[in-house]
């Protein structure tokens, strides 16, 4: 499988497969929200999109990153989805790094979304689809973000290797500028992160479905993989 590592800015509009990584914090959040029961997750380019799409639709549930704000229901920190019912929701998500990559790929045959969270079940994914080039899509730093990249070649070499170890790229993660920020904000008490959000985002392997994006009413929409094991049931 050959592979290709782009930012934002450098990705191509509709590769053949894209995976979109963002650890720190967006697709961690994603994975929790269909642990929790999300039945999907509608990505919006502009907050004014995602409260657009609110207002159409009131049950539907609003996340941005940043601090708490009029008309959104949730931050962007996968600590705090942890306790919530999420169950047959549909979420809005509008982040800075994450949902703004894979809009930029929202034309690639396969378009699949990453964190550690999901790290196994991405490169299984790869491997069914039997691909033979993928474009990974570092969305963090304008692609420089060492969290995402580390979790983008653990993924690659997932798909080479399933007994690959997760150690020396979760360090790099941890050593991370990203990880340093979230970190900061912590010490700095912000609104929108959770003392618990670096952890989480750490954690590897969490659970077994895949995460794919698709167009769907005009919308990229992000779904469970379609062959996952993973139970519905909340614990």
């Amino acid at each position: 499988m050959r592979t290709v590592f782009t930012g934002i800015p450098g990705a191509p509009t509709a590769p053949d497969v894209a995976v979109v990584v963002d650890v720190m914090r967006a697709f961690t959040v994603a994975a929790w929200a269909f642990r929790r029961g999300a039945e999907r997750i509608v990505f919006a380019g502009t907050r004014r999109e995602a409260l657009a799409l609110k207002a159409r639709h009131p049950d539907w549930l609003a996340c941005q990153d940043g601090a708490p704000a009029p008309g959104f229901d949730l931050v962007n920190s996968p600590a705090r989805l942890r306790a919530l019912d999420l169950r047959g929701r549909t979420v809005v998500q509008k982040t800075t790094a994450g949902t703004a990559g894979a809009l930029a790929v929202a034309d690639a045959g396969l378009l699949l979304c990453a964190s550690f969270a999901v790290a196994g079940a991405t490169a299984e994914a790869l491997r069914r689809a039997r691909v033979q080039e993928v474009t990974f899509v570092v969305t963090g730093d304008g692609g420089r973000a060492e969290e995402d990249l580390a979790c983008a070649e653990y993924i690659a070499e997932r798909v080479r290797a399933d007994d690959a170890d997760a150690g020396p790229y979760l360090d790099r993660a941890r050593r991370s500028t990203g990880a340093a920020r979230l970190a900061d904000g912590v010490r700095r008490g912000w609104a929108g992160v959770d003392p618990e959000d670096m952890a989480v985002c750490l954690e590897t392997d969490t659970f077994a479905s895949a995460m794919a994006a698709t167009r769907e009413d005009g919308h990229l929409v992000l779904r469970p993989w379609a062959s996952s094991a993973e139970p519905a049931a909340l614990p």
